[in-house]
């Protein structure tokens, strides 16, 4: 198994969609890709890492990255920039 967790995806912040412990993001990329970005409290490693990003950010997050049939998915364990 490859180590996932240097996965980097940046790019501005489309929509966000709450959750039950935290949100997911929609994120679209320079390169014209689309990611669902899951941030939660837990992944990021507790409140003082955790931020809530607002539609129109430009941000840089790091995390695991799986991908569905038609969508791509990081489930966020470090937001790295918000702009």
């Amino acid at each position: 198994m490859k180590d996932s967790s240097s996965n980097t995806v940046t790019g501005k912040v489309d929509s966000i969609e709450a959750g039950k412990d935290g949100y997911t993001a929609k994120i679209s990329t320079a390169a014209k890709e689309v990611y669902f970005a899951t941030i939660s409290i837990v992944n990021v490693g507790g409140p003082e890492n955790y931020k809530q990003l607002k539609i129109g950010d430009n941000v840089s997050v790091k995390g695991e990255i799986w991908k569905t049939e038609d969508e791509k998915h990081i489930k966020v364990t470090e937001i790295v920039s918000v702009k």
